[in-house]
């Protein structure tokens, strides 16, 4: 490119200033500078229709975090002499108006691996090659490039933890430190007629107030990711002892992870400086865990992912992808939508899906309760139900991370121990007997005594009317019974992963039928208990 050209900078993740290849280049020698970001109607159009506040894809309180997030990098380009230009419209069409509107000679954009963005990237790719237009898309999202990884792996991507830590090795950039500030930026350049705002508002962009009692207190944008960070990693004593296992799920005042996932998801944080961070920490101290289970290891753990899912045809489904076990898993959409409304009737399981709700995050282990309660554990409902509400939810929803893990959970990849169920009673109960966390997510059950607010329909009627809380009618009976259901779902899995094991995973739509027909006749033979338990609501 000829110095003193136009350059634009394509935010979509990515969004900060520090560690940020794509914005250092695009910077470099050009004469005018365009920082845009192209509101998705795919991604942010309002949808009356959702089971919650939201577009069709994304939960409110995701799209606040990401217009926080948006917020903050506008504040953070004009005190570099520049700002955010926000279109909206198909990111291929607005770019391509831009384009030509600005005569741009360089364009620049982080390397994104999900699929939506990589169809959506080699249209923009041709539009620019056509155009005689440099495109520099770096991989800056994750540690590694998850295309080399597979290469080094003989075209597949590896399938354990510790085959991809093998293979990825340290990455090449981890010895050097990494670009942090940037003191300017050019200019930007006439915006001619290409319709730039300023970043909306939720209200501007078609949503209303949704009067919820209880918001997110997790703030998006870069300042908020870096402040946190730095609060993390003074605690160095906990950094270096951090175990992924451990950890309180139950702890809301103060959560017992560094909680960046979102700032992760977004790429307000540069996961590559949280790398460095961390090495720095460790450093500086005599002992400290190794990966699987320490901090740099869960970092691993999201490359992990990211590598699977790049290299894995359909990873965002069951029928079609290679490395998911088939499974007759039910149909039941009164079910799911009692889990997803928090209604089971188990308060543990319940109290996780109100904060769901309400903050769009919870702890890494109560996730893991109420995705084995839906698929494994006790209900036996298709994992991609529960993924669907994740992925609108979570503020922190990763496609390849979201996948992954309830791949994992629900036994269909990675992990196969479908014995090992998260109980719905006594795992919480172990963290806070008291039951603190269900008393402020489901305040209906604040006045249970302790022994009874785990199991509330244990509780003598007297009881109950004493705490304000008639079970089945305040509150809800439960849906199952946890000890038969879990017995039912260790069968059928048992029986499943046999199927699998004599078909050599070639299991077809009729296979899954032959032997849900075969689940359904073993029910009959006993009454429904679910629909006894519905009966008796």
């Amino acid at each position: 490119m000829a110095s003193g050209s136009n350059s634009l900078i394509w935010f979509r993740k990515g969004l900060r200033i520090h560690d940020n290849p794509a914005l250092e280049y695009a910077a470099k020698g050009s004469s005018y500078l365009y920082p845009v970001f192209v509101i998705d109607p795919h991604y942010m159009e309002p949808d009356s229709t959702a089971f919650s506040p939201g577009s069709a894809r994304a939960g409110v309180n995701r799209i606040r975090f990401l217009l926080e997030s948006l917020a903050d990098l506008d504040s953070s380009l004009r005190k570099l002499g520049s700002r955010l230009l926000v279109l909206k419209g198909e990111p291929g069409d607005v770019l391509f108006r831009c384009l030509k509107e600005w005569d741009v000679r360089r364009l620049c954009f982080e390397y994104d691996t999900e699929p939506y963005y990589q169809a959506l990237d080699i249209k923009v790719k041709n539009y620019a090659s056509a155009a005689g237009i440099e495109v520099f898309s770096p991989v800056s999202h994750t540690l590694f490039n998850p295309a080399d990884i597979i290469q080094k792996n003989s075209g597949r991507p590896p399938l354990s933890y510790q085959s991809f830590l093998k293979i990825a090795g340290q990455p090449s950039w981890a010895s050097s430190p990494l670009s942090t500030t940037i003191s300017s930026l050019p200019p930007i350049g006439n915006v001619g007629n290409c319709g730039i705002s300023n970043v909306p508002t939720l209200q501007e962009l078609g949503y209303e107030d949704s009067g919820q009692d209880e918001l997110t207190p997790f703030r998006g944008g870069e300042s908020e990711a870096l402040k946190r960070l730095r609060g993390a990693m003074d605690e160095k004593e906990w950094v270096a002892k951090f175990e992924k296992p451990k950890g309180d799920p139950s702890a809301f005042l103060k959560p017992a992870t560094t909680v960046l996932s979102p700032y992760l998801k977004f790429g307000c944080l540069s996961s590559r400086y949280f790398y460095q961070c961390i090495q720095d920490v460790q450093k500086n101290v005599k002992t400290h865990t190794l990966p699987p289970v320490s901090l740099l290891g869960q970092l691993l753990w999201r490359d992990f992912f990211y590598t699977v899912a790049f290299g894995t045809p359909n990873f965002d489904r069951m029928n079609g992808n290679r490395i998911c076990k088939q499974i007759p898993w039910n149909v039941d959409h009164e079910l799911v939508a009692a889990w997803r409304d928090a209604r089971t009737g188990f308060p543990w399981i319940d109290a996780i899906m109100v904060q769901l709700q309400k903050w769009g995050w919870m702890h890494h282990l109560a996730r893991h309760c109420v995705a084995c309660f839906l698929t494994r554990g006790d209900l036996f409902i298709h994992w991609e139900k529960g993924r669907d509400v994740f992925e609108r939810l979570l503020i922190d929803s990763d496609w390849a991370i979201n996948n992954g893990n309830w791949l994992w959970l629900s036994c269909s990849s990675f992990f196969y121990q479908y014995n090992r169920i998260y109980s719905p009673i006594t795992f919480g109960k172990k963290y806070d007997p008291n039951g603190d966390y269900i008393r402020h997510f489901l305040p209906i059950l604040k006045d249970m005594p302790k022994e009874y607010i785990y199991e509330p329909w244990t509780a003598p009627l007297s009881i109950q009317t004493k705490a304000k809380c008639i079970i089945g009618k305040d509150y809800p009976k439960p849906v199952i019974s946890h000890d038969t259901a879990s017995k039912e779902c260790k069968r059928k899995l048992a029986e499943a992963y046999e199927l699998n094991k004599k078909l050599n995973g070639v299991v077809s739509e009729e296979d899954l039928k032959m032997l849900r027909r075969k689940f359904e006749e073993d029910h009959q033979r006993q009454e429904p208990q679910t629909k006894r338990l519905k009966n008796k609501n």
